[in-house]
């Protein structure tokens, strides 16, 4: 059981949060854009979404999402980066319960061995997951910068959004608990490196079979947020809050191992992790498919009516965090 103290110490640390902060900063960028930006009926969903969902003219959306690597990142382990280019849109693609296709890549870089690695890595990650890159864009000048365009599919009765959580769900935190402590960085869960390309794909599969079953009302997967800023995304698209029991958070055993406690655990890029809420009938379904997958998955917590608001508890004592 986590005292009081400790409660309050891991909503001052959310609250505190730089990558949290960082997403918080971007509102005013996503309303305007949300705003004035040209509209069209092919888009069934958009801003907001891990993947975007194009309309088609048959029974699939094509999914769409871009990310970007960090410079700082790129520069100093160009391989990595190259390979998260890849890993960051396959869960993008994953979290809502489709399947990625393609991707295209922007790198650009002023050292050629740094050049080198940077695609070594990509190419790496599309080995791993199974992704031709297609499409891309290089210059070799002046300054460093990597971002990753995935497409993918999936049929429209099983589109899983972001939006979509709805207020008396429950929240369900998924993971792959058998992971390493990063080399580049020590707030990032790496559990795909080291394994076979079989392997990573099966996990993932967990969330294709969830879609087709309809059992979730919403996902995102875990980023650079950490968990509690993967939360507050999700219920500020969906407009509601969310009461999380922090006690029901279990750490993988080789981070407790290491010392690493639950605001630690917090900040960290869980990669292979999965958020989800669900009516209280679909949870114990959920949860065995991710298990039959080799993923570990418990609620967490509950979807509340504040919109925007996150609360945190111990089974005793709740506090209200931050409205995002």
């Amino acid at each position: 059981m986590i005292s009081n103290s400790k409660l309050r110490s891991i909503a001052k640390c959310i609250r505190t949060n730089k990558n949290i902060l960082e997403k918080e900063e971007i509102n005013p960028i996503v309303q305007y854009i949300e705003s004035h930006s040209y509209k069209s009926a092919r888009i069934f969903s958009g801003i907001g979404e891990d993947s975007a969902a194009v309309d088609n003219d048959n029974d699939m959306y094509t999914l769409v999402t871009t990310d970007r690597i960090k410079t700082a990142f790129v520069e100093n382990f160009p391989f990595g980066a190259g390979f998260s280019s890849i890993l960051v849109g396959v869960d993008d693609i994953y979290a809502c319960g489709g399947t990625p296709t393609a991707c295209s890549l922007i790198i650009s870089f002023e050292d050629p061995e740094i050049g080198q690695k940077i695609i070594e890595g990509a190419c790496e990650g599309s080995q791993k997951f199974k992704i031709p890159i297609v499409r891309g864009h290089t210059n070799t000048k002046n300054y460093y910068e990597l971002s990753s365009t995935l497409i993918g599919e999936i049929k429209k009765k099983h589109y899983i959004s972001a939006k979509n959580a709805n207020v008396g769900d429950y929240v369900i935190f998924a993971i792959d608990a058998e992971g390493q402590i990063g080399e580049a960085n020590k707030l990032y869960w790496n559990t795909t490196t080291f394994k076979s390309s079989e392997e990573v794909l099966r996990k993932r599969k967990s969330m294709n079979i969830i879609a087709e079953s309809c059992l979730a009302t919403a996902s995102k997967d875990i980023s650079n947020g950490g968990i509690f800023g993967t939360v507050l995304q999700l219920i500020k698209y969906s407009g509601v809050g969310a009461n999380i029991n922090i006690n029901k958070i279990i750490l993988p055993p080789k981070l407790i191992e290491h010392g690493y406690d639950l605001e630690t655990y917090s900040k960290m890029f869980l990669t292979t992790s999965y958020l989800l809420t669900a009516e209280k009938e679909n949870c114990k379904k959920i949860i065995e498919i991710f298990n039959t997958y080799g993923m570990k998955a418990q609620v967490i917590g509950k979807i509340i009516k504040d919109t925007n608001l996150l609360r945190i508890n111990n089974g005793k004592e709740s506090l209200d965090v931050l409205k995002f």
